[in-house]
Formats: C-alpha cells, sequence, structure tokens
C-alpha cells in the first residue's frame, strides 16, 4: 500500500504541473493583460516607455518561460506573489476565500450523500414502486436541470415570494452567527447537491439492486437474516466501491462547480474570487486558485483508492 501511495503522490505531481502549464498558456492566450485591464481604454494613450514601465511593474513585461517558473519556484516555497489588482498578497485573499468554499463544499457533498444514498437504498428496495418513481423523478431532476437554473430558480422565487434572500446581509462565519450562516450555506448547498445526489442515486440503486440477487443474499434471506442486517451489512456494505467511487468523482468535480454557484447566492468564496480575478487578468489570482481545485480534486481520487483497500480487502493485492 504505502508504495502505491508513493506511486500516485508522484503521479500527483506530473498531473499538477500538467495543470500548472496549462493554466499559464491559457491565461496568456486571452487578449489583454494586467495593465489594459487596470487602465481599460485608457492603456492605449499610453507612450511605449510608459507601458513598459508598467509591464515590468505588474511583471507581464517578461519572457512567458521566465514568467512561469519564476511563478512556480515561489509557488513552491509558499510565496503565492502578489495580486496585480489588489496589490495584496495572493495568499491573504484565498485564505479568505477558502473557508467558505470549503463549507460550502462539505454541506453540498454531505446533502448530496444523505439524498443519493437515501433514495438509491430505498428505490432499490422497492424496485418499480412508488417510492422508487419518486427517488427516479428527484434523479430527473438533478441530472436534467444546470446547478445555475436550479440557483437562479431558487433565488428569484425566495426573493420575490417571501422577500427572504439572507446573502443580502452580508456573508458571516460559522463563529460569528451560526444561524444566518447556516442559511445563507444551506440553499447554495442544496442547488449543488441536487445534481450530486442524482449521480450517488443512480450508482447506489444499481448496485443494491446487483448484489440483491447474488448468492450470498439469498441464502442470507433463506437463513432468515433481519432486513436491518441484510440491507446494511450484506448488501450496502458490498455495494459501498462503486457508491465511494462516485462520491469520489463527484465531490472532485464540487470544488469547481462552486464558481457559478458563489456567483449566484453572492458567496465571497473561491469560485467568486477567481471570476473576478478573471475579469480583472489577475494572473496569480486565477493560477493559485486553479491549483487548488486541481489539488483538491486528485488528492481526493488517492483517498478513494485508498478507501478501496480499507472497505474491499480484495483491492489490497
Amino acid at each position: 500500500m504505502l508504495l502505491g501511495i508513493v506511486r500516485r503522490i508522484v503521479s500527483m505531481a506530473v498531473t499538477l504541473f500538467g495543470v500548472a502549464v496549462v493554466i499559464f498558456v491559457v491565461l496568456r492566450l486571452l487578449p489583454g493583460n494586467a495593465v489594459t485591464a487596470s487602465l481599460g481604454v485608457s492603456s492605449g494613450l499610453l507612450t511605449h516607455a510608459q507601458l513598459a514601465a508598467l509591464n515590468h511593474f505588474y511583471g507581464v513585461g517578461e519572457p512567458a518561460v521566465q514568467q512561469f517558473f519564476s511563478w512556480l519556484g515561489s509557488t513552491l516555497t509558499g510565496n503565492l506573489g502578489i495580486s496585480l489588482a489588489s496589490r495584496e498578497p495572493v495568499s491573504t485573499l484565498v485564505g479568505a476565500a477558502l473557508p467558505i468554499t470549503l463549507e460550502l463544499a462539505l454541506a453540498s457533498m454531505v446533502l448530496g450523500i444523505l439524498i443519493g444514498v437515501g433514495f438509491g437504498m430505498i428505490g432499490a428496495l422497492h424496485p418499480g414502486r412508488w417510492q422508487d418513481d419518486v427517488g427516479q423523478g428527484v434523479s430527473v431532476v438533478g441530472l436534467a436541470i444546470p446547478s445555475f437554473v436550479i440557483g437562479t430558480g431558487l433565488v428569484t422565487f425566495l426573493s420575490s415570494v417571501f422577500h427572504y434572500f439572507p446573502a443580502s446581509q452580508g456573508y458571516v462565519s460559522l463563529l460569528q452567527n451560526p444561524w444566518l450562516n447556516i442559511q445563507q450555506i444551506f440553499f447554495p448547498a442544496l442547488t449543488l447537491s441536487l445534481g450530486i445526489g442524482a449521480a450517488i442515486m443512480n450508482t447506489t440503486r444499481a448496485a443494491m439492486l446487483e448484489v440483491s440477487g447474488l448468492n450470498f443474499a439469498r441464502t442470507a434471506r433463506g437463513k432468515g437474516v433481519s432486513t436491518r442486517v441484510l440491507v446494511w451489512r450484506h448488501l450496502f456494505l458490498n455495494a459501498l466501491v462503486p457508491v465511494v467511487t462516485m462520491s469520489g468523482i463527484q465531490l472532485g468535480y464540487l470544488l469547481g462547480g462552486t464558481v457559478i454557484v458563489e456567483q449566484i447566492f453572492v458567496l465571497p468564496g473561491l469560485g467568486r474570487l477567481l471570476v473576478t480575478s478573471i475579469n480583472n487578468r489577475d494572473f496569480p489570482v486565477v493560477q493559485t486558485i486553479t491549483l487548488i481545485f486541481a489539488t483538491g480534486f486528485v488528492v481526493v481520487n488517492m483517498l478513494v483508492d485508498v478507501l478501496y483497500t480499507i472497505i474491499d480487502p480484495r483491492t489490497r493485492r
């Protein structure tokens, strides 16, 4: 297992290096830079000397290769650089936004697992009945309707019908005002959890139906094992591997999915900071946030592989 973890860490490093190269190149292909983003049309009035001085000041006048390795080396040493737009340390901006995104992702994942596993198990235990039809209906809604449509509709409905929009009071942390924080996080988490829950639900239902028809399940029923023991100890545990796989995949994608939802619900997390930084051509912030999302994705995948060896002894070989 230790050797496998070391191999995955090396693979993660190679993947993250590739992500760093791609995002660096893509950002440089966008029209404009930090100078044009900060000055707008006024940048056209600058002389060559003024433009060269500003490019040097913002660090965008150096060769691209030199910019990349300079940024990568600083990142590896913990120096994330200075924001080109606000002139604040990138670590300060990211440190303020990261807890909000993590809280939203955790709440969304918990709700998604509850929805997915709950409806998936109920549907598998009552196939073809109304309980299964309800779960399939929830699954269709979660898979067919994009999260930004659900979020926009939810905000419109709450604000127009109930005149209720918790984010209008400004974001507060869980320690500052627990009840208001729960209200501000719940609705965006619900928006994200529907898509997550739909994918987990279909996987749980299919896995439960598959294992329920195997010989050990029929033997357990023939021995008179209680329904609760049969469902949780025999069926669910043996169906857990594909459920964990799908949950890990959804958690990885969830980090990137918060970008649009945070904009809709006015949450000052990493997603909203990323959109603002892209508009401002704030390369250090965009590159750092993208690496954080990529790191979260590959770390989750590695943890899922480690969980396989815990829940399924056959994979330890």
